[in-house]
C-alpha cells in the first residue's frame, strides 16, 4: 500500500509534529505532457495521505461536502479483512488546494461515512461545510466521481495533494483480484508503468484527463518484487494464477460508490445498485 511508512513517516518526524513533509519544494512530473484539464483544484492534503473533495452526480450544491481518500489512511488505523466502518465521529483536517496546489483553507470532518478495506480501499469523510459554501469562499469546485465502469486505456492523472505532484499515464486495464497481505480487493485498476506512485499518494484521485471525472483512487503498488506481500500486491485472475508485476501500481474504481448515496448525500448501502459491501 502507498501508506505513510519508511521514508515519509521520517520526514513527518524530521520535519516535527504538524509540519509540511521534508521536500524542497512541491515536484511536478515533467517528464508527462501538460494536460489543462487537470490540476490541483478540489485536491486535499491529509496528514499521512492524499484525497479529494467529491460529488456525485445527483449531489446538490447545499449538500454536505465529502472527502475521499483510501481506507488504509484512516486515523484510527486500518480497518481489518472484512471489516467496513460508518458513521464514526470524526474531526480530521485537510488542507483544501486550489489549481495551483496552494493551500488556501482547512476543512474539517465530523463524521466517517464509510470506510474499509474489503474489495476496495476507500475511506468517504463528511465535512462541515457544504459545496456552496467551499465555491463561494475559495471559488472551489468538488471533482465528480464517474459513475461509470471506466475503461482500458483511458489517459489519466494520479493528484496527490500530499506531494503536491501529478502523475500521468494510461489505465493498462483490470485485475480480477489484487491481494496485498491480508486483504484482497476486486476489479482494480492497473497503471502503465509512467504512474510511479509512492508513499503519501494514497487516497489520490485518478482522474479522466478528457472528462475531469474521478474514476479511481490510488492505492498500491508493488515496490519489491515480493509476491502478495504488503507493499508488493500480487495479482490472481479468475483461475487463481498469480502474477507479480515489480515496479507496477494499482488504483480502485469508485464508479460503485455513488449507487449507494441518496439525496443529501447520505449514505443508504441499502440502495438499489449498491455493491459496497456492508457492515
Amino acid at each position: 500500500m502507498k501508506k505513510p511508512l519508511g521514508a515519509v513517516v521520517t520526514a513527518l518526524v524530521l520535519a516535527g509534529a504538524g509540519a509540511a513533509p521534508a521536500v524542497a519544494a512541491p515536484v511536478q512530473d515533467t517528464a508527462a505532457p501538460t494536460i489543462k484539464a487537470v490540476n490541483f483544484a478540489g485536491t486535499v492534503s491529509l496528514s499521512n495521505c492524499s484525497g479529494s473533495v467529491i460529488r456525485f452526480p445527483n449531489s446538490a450544491d447545499t449538500d454536505p461536502a465529502l472527502v475521499m481518500t483510501n481506507g488504509h489512511c484512516l486515523e484510527t488505523g486500518f480497518p481489518e479483512p472484512g471489516e467496513v466502518i460508518t458513521g464514526q465521529s470524526s474531526s480530521r483536517t485537510f488542507g483544501l488546494l486550489n489549481a495551483s496546489a496552494t493551500r488556501v483553507a482547512t476543512l474539517r470532518a465530523n463524521q466517517v461515512v464509510y470506510s474499509t478495506m474489503t474489495d476496495t480501499d476507500v475511506t468517504i469523510y463528511r465535512l462541515t461545510t457544504t459545496y456552496s459554501a467551499i465555491k463561494s469562499s475559495y471559488g472551489i469546485s468538488a471533482l465528480t466521481v464517474q459513475d461509470t465502469h471506466p475503461t482500458a486505456g483511458t489517459a489519466i492523472t494520479v493528484v496527490s495533494g500530499y506531494w503536491k505532484r501529478t502523475y500521468a499515464c494510461n489505465i493498462d486495464g483490470f485485475v480480477y483480484r489484487l491481494k496485498e497481505g491480508d486483504w484482497t480487493w476486486k476489479d482494480s485498476v492497473r497503471y502503465t508503468s509512467a504512474c510511479q506512485t509512492i508513499g503519501g499518494t494514497s487516497g489520490s484521485p485518478v482522474i479522466d484527463n478528457a472528462t475531469g471525472k474521478v474514476v479511481a483512487v490510488n492505492n498500491t503498488g508493488n515496490e519489491d518484487g515480493e509476491r502478495c506481500t504488503e507493499n508488493n500486491p500480487c495479482e490472481v485472475d479468475a483461475s487463481g494464477n498469480v502474477t507479480v508485476r515489480e515496479g507496477i501500481n494499482y488504483a480502485q474504481e469508485t464508479y460503485n460508490i455513488p449507487a449507494c448515496f441518496t439525496t443529501g448525500n447520505v449514505l443508504n448501502l441499502s440502495a438499489s445498485g449498491c455493491t459496497l459491501p456492508k457492515p
